[in-house]
């Protein structure tokens, strides 16, 4: 071929290969859906379901059920699964547990689940603001009962203790991903960590109720998160949920694998002989997802 001659190529458009039918979620509608993002946008509340992009929105908050997020919007971390913006955050808001409070009872719920973003430049603060939310709630809607999902304040045992004080009656806290993803998944978190958190709130509170939740699909293989269920079950973690980890976008980690649902009901029986009291495992599980059943299935009798 003369070195003039010009190749032909033929572009293929690539579009991105459709969703298993299992991942596949309800949009969200509804008058319910409407009423509770109407109601938290008036009180100026965060919903982890919105930052998130949490794909049961639509389902969870038609049964008035949602997460709220304390502590503003921006989160001090740079994980690389996450969808909640990063950056600089502004001051902590002390009235935000009195509005989180207000939007719980005006909902009547009977169920709240209460998160964060990481605010790593003033932990204390931060769990002083999740301690007086639980409190608040507690005060003004007293028949609610609090899940509190907490970041690992960096292993600092007095903003433990100080969550553990208003007496949340679950206390969450994800490990996310198996141990060896931790440094491309879990900017500024230590598998380790994040194990003795859910140890210690069981020594410093006993009778607490802990809960934890994995993300399958980052790049682990099976033994990896039957391990971590292992060392998991081996803190005495009451609930464990397991779900599909889906990137937020392009910038995020890609999906290295789709779990389909027979692996996920192949975790829920293989961590429920190691004692977990409830497992919740599916392609669209996520933390909160059936909150209230698992609080239900876990209480004292």
């Amino acid at each position: 071929m003369a070195t003039g001659d010009l190749i032909q190529i033929q572009t293929v458009s690539t579009k991105p290969a459709p969703k298993p039918s299992w991942l596949r979620a309800r949009a969200p509608m509804g008058e319910e859906y409407h009423e509770l993002k109407k109601l938290a946008r008036g009180l100026d509340l965060h919903t982890v379901c919105e930052s998130a992009q949490c794909p049961n929105i639509g389902e969870c908050w038609n049964h008035r059920t949602a997460t709220f997020m304390l502590l503003g919007n921006l989160c001090t971390r740079r994980c690389g699964f996450c969808a909640v913006p990063k950056g600089r955050p502004e001051a902590i808001d002390f009235d935000e547990p009195r509005r989180v409070a207000e939007a719980v009872a005006r909902l009547q719920l009977k169920f709240a689940v209460v998160t964060s973003v990481n605010r790593d430049d003033d932990n204390m603060g931060g769990a002083e603001v999740f301690a007086e939310t639980i409190r608040q709630i507690k005060a003004l809607q007293p028949d609610c009962s609090v899940e509190v999902l907490i970041p690992d304040f960096q292993g600092r045992q007095d903003c433990l203790q100080t969550v553990l004080d208003a007496r949340p009656d679950i206390l969450n806290h994800n490990t996310e991903t198996v141990p060896r993803l931790y440094r491309v998944a879990r900017s500024g978190a230590r598998y380790e960590r994040t194990l003795r958190l859910l140890e210690q709130a069981k020594e410093l509170v006993p009778g607490t109720v802990t809960k934890t939740g994995i993300m399958a699909g980052l790049g682990e293989d099976m033994d990896e998160l039957l391990q971590v269920c292992r060392d998991l079950a081996a803190r005495q973690v009451d609930i464990l949920t397991i779900g599909q980890y889906l990137a937020p976008s392009r910038d995020h980690l890609p999906v290295k694998r789709m779990y389909p649902p027979e692996d996920f009901a192949y975790l829920k029986t293989e961590a429920m002989k190691m004692g977990f009291r409830h497992v919740e495992s599916g392609p669209l599980v996520r933390s909160s997802y059936h909150a209230h059943e698992q609080a239900e299935s876990t209480k004292q009798h």
